[in-house]
């Protein structure tokens, strides 16, 4: 994505999700030509259960994650986990949530969306 040089919107979005499995959770699904921000995700554990779990990006969503969390990050039962750390997604970039098992946890991610459209 060229470097944005004409006007755009800046727009505060958050997304919440509820993972019981193993698959990927997209939790941030990059468009073309808008550039993200996460602000923070929090992750909660619901079901009383000690969790493990990752997060990963996935640039271009071309297949290939790399680590933020490593799959080996640990959730106490009943306990939050904050991610306050800036991350910047570009394009159609993805985010990732994976869980090591079966789980509930609710997630809610908040971020700042740039569209150069």
């Amino acid at each position: 994505m060229a470097i944005p040089s004409g006007s755009g919107t800046e727009v505060l979005k958050r997304g919440t999700f509820t993972v019981t499995d193993t698959t990927d959770t997209k939790i941030l699904d990059g468009v073309a030509n808008h550039i993200y921000t996460v602000l923070s995700i929090v992750i909660t554990e619901t079901a009383g259960a000690a969790e493990v779990f990752g997060l990963f990006l996935d640039p271009s969503a071309a297949g290939t994650d790399y680590e933020i969390l490593s799959l080996a990050t640990a959730l106490g039962a009943d306990e939050t986990f904050v991610f306050n750390d800036r991350l910047v997604l570009s394009g159609t970039d993805e985010l990732n949530f994976k869980s090591a098992g079966a789980c509930d946890v609710d997630i809610v991610i908040s971020y700042i969306d740039q569209d150069w459209t």
